[in-house]
């Protein structure tokens, strides 16, 4: 269980974080993101607020539906969709970027796959069943 609230609650940061800063400052985001002196957007293609403002609104709504998740954590069906839902979209978005990291130098080059990795690893662990003999509610 405790896997779950980790995963979950890293999930959740993760979107809140892009998802807030890509809708409600998408300039700044685009400029600087990820943040901490780092900047890997630029690189990949002229700004456009309506694409920035598109990402940082489904990004927000997967951190609702994490969060949504995390307040019933016992619910198995619950957190293996939420699992599946930032799977694929984690899947998809490690994909891109290993095909086009020679745009980056080496430090960002492994920062973006180390990242991104840990995104999809977080997502497959809600795919894991919870252990038999644990507490387990599926409604």
């Amino acid at each position: 269980m405790k896997l779950r609230y980790a995963s979950l609650g890293l999930l959740a940061v993760t979107g809140l974080y892009t998802g807030i800063w890509a809708y409600f400052s998408p300039t700044s985001w685009y400029a600087n993101f990820p943040g901490f002196g780092l900047s890997w957007l630029p690189q990949l293609g002229p700004y456009n607020e309506h694409l920035a403002k598109d990402a940082g609104a489904m990004f927000l709504a997967l951190a609702m539906l994490t969060i949504i998740t995390l307040r019933s954590v016992h619910n198995t069906r619950l957190v293996q969709t939420t699992g599946a839902v930032w799977l694929v979209f984690n899947v998809l978005h490690f994909s891109y970027h290993v095909q086009h990291l020679d745009m980056y130098n080496t430090r960002d080059q492994v920062l973006n796959v180390v990242f991104l990795a840990a995104l999809v690893l977080l997502a497959a662990l809600l795919l894991v069943p919870v252990l038999p003999g644990r507490r387990d509610d599926t409604r």
